[in-house]
């Protein structure tokens, strides 16, 4: 299948199967697990979460062993990835674009952890809006930081990858306020998650 953008026909193919393989570890659970310890420590109520970008639903594994009762939900580009996200049988999985319009039922929480920074700039706002409208209360975003737009050759591919101010845009176009943020460092003996910034933010 063709996409419109050439960032998702990248993450859907080869460079996406390649992917899998690389982050696909036991070890790589218990790091997430420490992650989302923190990141979820200012908010209040959480029944429901949605995931945009949930490759092999590794996020969704982590939050599934701190809130055993969470109800989950991944939306996933790449076939192979919500094949495997889905097999775990811990969250309904859609296999598609979040380009595209997300419809159905509004989660507590929606969040990305390293997509945004894949998706061509043109269609941000796409991906802000399935965010935005699909959470009932939090959107998190854990993401590269820049506090200005810059593109950033990605394993040896341009235009792969984007770093800009993601919780900005969110808060100035959209209204949100900002509850939370902090940052894991890639030489993080206990949990390190490469230097990936967070922002929690409420409606």
């Amino acid at each position: 299948m063709l996409y419109k953008t050439d960032q998702e026909n990248f993450w859907a193919g080869e460079f996406g199967l390649n992917y899998i393989e690389r982050n696909n570890s036991e070890h790589l659970i218990h790091s997430k697990i420490s992650m989302w310890t923190q990141m979820l420590r200012s908010t209040n109520n959480i029944h429901m979460i949605k995931e945009l970008g949930c490759n092999i639903g590794l996020n969704l594994m982590a939050l599934k062993r701190i809130k055993p009762k969470l109800e989950l939900s991944g939306y996933e580009i790449n076939e192979m990835a919500a094949k495997k996200a889905k097999e775990l049988g811990i969250a309904k999985i859609i296999q598609g674009s979040i380009l595209n319009q997300i419809n159905g039922k509004k989660a507590d929480l929606t969040f990305t952890t390293g997509v945004l920074i894949h998706i061509n700039p043109k269609y941000l706002t796409n991906v802000y809006d399935n965010l935005v409208k699909g959470s009932k209360r939090y959107v998190l975003i854990a993401e590269y930081y820049n506090p200005a737009p810059v593109s950033v050759t990605y394993r040896g591919h341009k235009n792969r990858l984007f770093k800009r101010d993601f919780a900005g845009d969110l808060i100035e176009n959209y209204g949100l306020n900002l509850v939370d943020y902090g940052f894991f460092y890639k030489r993080d003996n206990l949990i390190p998650q490469d230097d990936i910034t967070w922002f929690l933010l409420e409606k």
